[in-house]
């Protein structure tokens, strides 16, 4: 299957943990793009909280053509549009907006979402989007919350971001509605700042078998 041609819980399904990656320059892309999927983690959601954000897309993509990445954090339609442009996979956003679910759809990019309410899971159902952010997740129930979800939004698949690290990701993996969970500690700003690309692939390997 084409890369391309993946819908969301396809990317979703690919590895237990997608790495959330602030990057400050963009020379640190390709040796951390090849680290963390050396480690196993081929999903990679680059934030766009800083300049870099874009062009680190792009510089990942080359360097690691067997990864799958995406832009994180995207708040408007200039964001999106710049994200697809700039070669992302798919699409992440901390909460729900049906205008850029809908502006997604048309370009044909995987969207996923933020929800952390059984109103915000009920209005992207009505949007028909069926596979969730679930975010903050630490701090909004966490895994007890999502358990509860569960047995209410049967159809829903969640990806929790937010506060997760190794030893609380086992906890959200273990539920049925969960495919896979978002986590910062795996390729930290302060490792990627030092050039730790060793420490990273380490973490991604500890990360990638999780389940």
């Amino acid at each position: 299957m084409s890369v391309n041609k993946l819908g969301v819980r396809d990317v979703l399904a690919i590895a237990p943990v997608i790495p959330v990656i602030v990057i400050d320059d963009v020379r640190d892309a390709a040796p951390l793009a090849r680290a963390l999927v050396d480690g196993g983690l081929r999903v990679l959601e680059v934030t766009l909280r800083t300049p870099a954000g874009l062009p680190a897309i792009a510089a990942m993509r080359d360097a690691a053509p067997e990864a799958v990445v995406g832009a994180g954090t995207v708040l408007d339609e200039r964001q999106l549009h710049a994200a697809v442009e700039a070669g992302s996979q798919f699409i992440v956003s901390p909460g729900f907006s049906p205008t850029l679910c809908r502006i997604g759809a048309g370009l044909g990019v995987p969207m996923l979402p933020g929800v952390v309410t059984a109103t915000e899971i009920m209005a992207a159902l009505e949007a028909g989007l069926d596979t969730l952010k679930f975010f903050p997740a630490a701090r909004s129930g966490g895994a007890a919350l999502l358990k509860d979800f569960a047995s209410v939004f049967g159809q829903v698949k969640f990806c929790p971001t937010g506060g997760i690290d190794m030893r609380s990701a086992p906890d959200y993996l273990a539920l049925s509605n969960v495919l896979c969970v978002g986590m910062s500690s795996v390729a930290t700003a302060d490792a990627i700042r030092s050039g730790d690309f060793a420490g990273i692939t380490e973490r991604a390997r500890m990360a990638a078998a999780l389940r």
